[in-house]
């Protein structure tokens, strides 16, 4: 069978299935199994698929029919500069944590060698993305989740970044000790009766305890304080229409010049205030 009409099947049964872009899927899935690039796929679809190729295709299209995430069938995916390992024990990095870096980075603007603590590192995607945009910047990640932070590892060591990560395992403050100028933080925020109304990629696939709130933000804006300087700022990302919420709790824990950030698609998304000086 040739690329073009394996494309063809491909993207009818993603389709039936309800994947919500079946043939952006279907070409990434395609051009992962040829080692292309989508661009080289989309001008050369008249090449043989040989008999192990054509498996592996299938296979990865049942998977995605099945709804199982995109990133966690090609092991990787992009983040601001960085292409990060991902599979399923840890959340897929997504467009609205960037802004969280984004505004990671203006809070830390003018401080030469600042410490950012990151509180559930998941992935890596934060830590490792501050790191890598602040060349003068140490960050210590922490996370309960042993599996999260194998996988935390394992991108620590593809990006590299001359030792200027540590990994904590350890729940919320636990192992670590300031002071810092930054907490930065992408906490599990959906509600528990929410979660069924979630498409089955996130619902069904990514990590429960990485999603669903338990009172993490809460503790976190309690206990920031304790860790950073005098006039350190806390960064969270939130649920959309909860930022008011959170800013509210920020300023009444006696957090300063608190502001709220729109994502990339123009919904309230990130939080931040300052300590007291």
């Amino acid at each position: 069978m040739r690329a073009r009409e394996a494309l063809d099947v491909a993207v009818a049964e993603l389709a039936e299935a309800g994947c919500p872009s079946p043939r952006v899927d279907a070409e990434w899935l395609l051009a992962e199994a040829l080692s292309v690039s989508r661009s080289e796929l989309q001008v050369d679809g008249t090449r043989e698929l040989s008999p192990e190729i054509a498996e592996g295709f299938r296979r990865a299209i049942a998977r995605r029919a099945a709804r199982e995430p995109l990133a966690y069938i090609l092991g990787e995916w992009g983040f601001r500069r960085l292409e990060l390992c991902v599979d399923s024990r840890v959340l897929i990095p997504r467009p609205e944590t960037e802004v969280l870096v984004e505004r990671s980075l203006a809070l830390l603007a003018g401080i030469d060698r600042p410490r950012v603590l990151d509180v559930g590192v998941g992935s890596g995607a934060v830590a490792l993305a501050i790191a890598d945009e602040h060349v003068g910047a140490h960050v210590v990640a922490t996370d309960r989740s042993a599996d999260a932070l194998a996988v935390a590892e394992e991108n620590r060591a593809r990006v590299g970044l001359d030792g200027r990560i540590d990994l904590v395992e350890g729940e919320l403050f636990a192992g670590v000790a300031g002071p810092f100028d930054l907490v930065v933080s992408n906490p599990p925020y959906v509600d528990s009766d929410d979660l069924d109304t979630l498409d089955p990629e996130v619902r069904d696939y990514e990590p429960r305890e990485a999603l669903v709130a338990t009172g993490v933000t809460e503790a976190i804006a309690a206990g920031a304080p304790e860790v950073l300087v005098a006039g350190g700022a806390l960064a969270l990302e939130v649920a959309d229409g909860k930022a008011a919420e959170i800013a509210a709790l920020l300023e009444n824990g006696g957090y300063e010049k608190v502001t709220v950030t729109r994502d990339l698609a123009g919904r309230e998304r990130i939080v931040d205030g300052r300590t007291r000086r």
